[in-house]
Parts: C-alpha cells; sequence; structure tokens
C-alpha cells in the first residue's frame, strides 16, 4: 500500500484522496508499485490488492505457515482447474496461437524456476511429450502458482489433525475456440450451480450435462452434511499426505491418488529452495 500510495502522490495522511482518484489512474499504478515493493513475504499472496494482516481485524494470514486455528473443525473442499493459467495467457498471440518456440518457453519457465529452468523445461517435455510448447507452458504455471497452493493449503489443514480436507482437480476441458481455452479459470462454476445453458462457456456440449449433475451434487452434499460423498461421484477419500487421494472431474469422474505426483515434488522442492 506504501508503494500504492507514492505513485499516486498521496502521504498516509491523505488517503481519503483515493476515493477522488479515477479509476484508470489507479490501474495504472499497480505494475510500478508492485515492482517497488518486490515479492511478497507471503507464498500465498499473488494479488496487487488483497487484505492487510493487521494484528487485529485479520490476526495471521489464513494458512501461511500454518492453517488457522479458528477454522480447525471445519471440513474443507480445495481444488483448482487443470489449465487455470489458459484464460489469462490467452491475449498472448504465441501462446493463442500455438506458435511457441521452445527457446521461449525454456525463457519463460526461467521466470519462475530461476534454477531450476533446465529441470521444469525437461520433466514437462517428458511428462507432455505431444503438448506443443505453448501448452506446456499453461500447464507449468497453472502447476507452479495455483495448484500448489491448493496442495499446500491441503496439507496444513491435514497438518492440524482436526477437520478433514477434500482435493479436488477440475479437468474437462470446453471445446469453444477449438479447444485452447482448455480447463479455464472459471469453468468448473456453471457445473458447480449447474448452469451450464446460462453461460457460454461449454459450447453446451452434451456431457457438460452430466458432470454438472455430478459436481453439483457434490457440492450440495458436502453443504448439506459436511461430506462429499454422493451417487454421483466414486468414493471420494480425505485427503492425506500418505495416499494424497484427489478427486478429478472429467468426462469421466475418477480418484487418484497424488495426481500429478512429479510436477508436485517438483515445484516444492523450487517454492522452498
Amino acid at each position: 500500500m506504501r508503494q500504492n500510495l507514492a505513485e499516486l502522490g498521496i502521504s498516509h495522511s491523505q488517503v481519503e484522496k483515493l476515493q477522488e482518484i479515477p479509476f484508470e489512474r489507479l490501474i495504472a499504478a499497480l505494475v510500478p508499485a508492485q515492482k517497488k515493493a518486490g515479492p511478497s513475504s507471503s507464498w500465498f499472496d499473488r494479488y496487487d490488492f488483497g487484505p492487510v494482516v493487521d494484528g487485529v481485524v485479520l490476526p495471521d494470514h489464513p494458512f501461511d505457515p500454518v492453517a488457522p486455528a479458528v477454522s480447525a473443525d471445519v471440513p474443507v473442499l480445495v481444488g483448482g482447474v487443470k489449465d487455470e493459467m489458459a484464460l489469462y495467457l490467452a491475449p498472448d498471440d504465441k501462446i493463442w496461437n500455438r506458435t511457441l518456440t521452445e527457446d521461449e518457453l525454456r525463457a519463460r519457465i526461467a521466470l519462475v524456476a530461476g534454477d531450476y529452468t533446465d529441470r521444469a523445461f525437461d520433466s514437462y517435455r517428458r511428462l507432455f511429450p505431444d503438448a506443443t510448447p505453448s501448452d506446456r507452458l499453461i500447464t507449468i504455471l497453472t502447476d507452479s502458482n495455483h495448484r500448489l497452493r491448493s496442495i499446500t493449503l491441503a496439507e496444513r489443514k491435514v497438518a492440524q489433525n482436526r477437520g478433514p480436507v477434500w482435493l479436488y482437480s477440475f479437468d474437462w476441458e470446453t471445446p469453444l475456440f477449438g479447444g485452447k481455452l482448455k480447463a479455464f479459470h472459471g469453468i468448473d462454476v456453471p457445473f458447480v450451480f449447474e448452469t451450464v445453458d446460462a453461460v457460454d462457456s461449454t459450447g453446451r456440449d452434451a456431457g457438460a450435462y452430466d458432470l454438472a449433475r455430478r459436481v453439483a451434487a457434490t457440492w450440495t452434499t458436502f453443504a448439506r452434511t459436511s461430506k462429499p460423498d454422493n451417487d454421483a461421484i466414486p468414493h471420494w477419500p480425505a485427503y492425506n499426505v500418505s495416499d494424497r487421494a484427489t478427486l478429478v472431474f472429467n468426462r469421466e469422474c475418477r480418484v487418484e491418488n497424488d495426481y500429478g505426483h512429479d510436477e508436485r515434488l517438483l515445484w516444492k522442492e523450487i517454492a522452498h529452495a
């Protein structure tokens, strides 16, 4: 916040002036202020603005460095979609047109993997040999950002040994735009609310309706009973650090232990290097 105020030419005693500044100028100040601020001290922070741990209203950072005691007994569902970053990278012509080269991919990986760039590059080429460099970048940036945080949250919840946590991955890919958006950020929302007809993110694909029924049944069952198990999905065990059971939502739903094992170990090592 200090850097944002400085970028806008406002002192701490003039914060009320923020209400007078045009929206466009507030947004324009974000990037230069973020560069001045540098990386966050919290691994879970990834946004320009967010709640501030002030020790009073928000006494601690949720789930960092441990799961919060205030919700220790509360059951949790956590997960994400397989290709979260596909939507954020869509404006990049080289990603959208799938023309990114192997050398350009390596350079992009270096921004998040640093000294581990070659290892990450080789690992994803081995894991996804038929994928284009553009598709591999989508997967890499999703795993290193969104997915690893979901796993870490689940692990920290398990470490409390109180309320259970269930981990999922939503892998259904939309056929829109020739499949270029894949399982993009937010694609799961109309499935949770069983409103695939109300949006145009699924292309009204026939399989979307059946999956929406399964996802909606799972979320409503969890809301009513504090457990997600229901007849629409396979038995879904709570997460633990031995089996790491993960429910994969797709055209065929399945439970897979330690889903994305190699990717998890790689990014854990990089994150804590």
